[in-house]
């Protein structure tokens, strides 16, 4: 497995932006498929984002797309997530997950991911 740390998180005003960071080690980077899920008080963990290993291919929930960007950088082992116009309803607690690209898969739900980071705090306050 690779060991995952986020960092980034905290308190902004809607419409603002925050950068979270997910830097990862243990692995060979570039072969892992890199996602940002987020768990709000009382809900299931949800998907925000993925990002497969060369970083061609990026897929995002409906809620975030437009607003937010997810990137990587292989030789700095490490995925970002950009979040602009940030609203409420994206208070959460963020985490970042990682999974061998074999075997294949969709790569949105918690189940795909068998790495995780201990999760980042993002609060928007209205």
């Amino acid at each position: 497995q690779v060991q995952l740390v986020e960092s980034g998180g905290g308190l902004v005003q809607a419409g603002g932006s925050l950068r979270l960071s997910c830097a990862a080690s243990g692995r060979t980077f570039s072969n892992y498929v890199m996602a940002w899920f987020r768990q709000a008080p009382g809900k299931e963990r949800e998907f925000v984002s993925r990002i497969t290993w060369s970083g061609s291919s990026t897929r995002y929930a409906d809620s975030v797309k437009d607003r937010f960007t997810i990137s990587r950088d292989n030789a700095r082992n490490t995925v970002y997530l950009q979040m602009n116009n940030l609203k409420p309803e994206d208070t959460a607690v963020y985490y970042c997950a990682a999974q061998d690209r074999n075997p294949p898969g969709p790569w949105t739900r918690p189940s795909d991911f068998g790495s995780w980071g201990q999760g980042t705090q993002v609060t928007v306050s209205s």
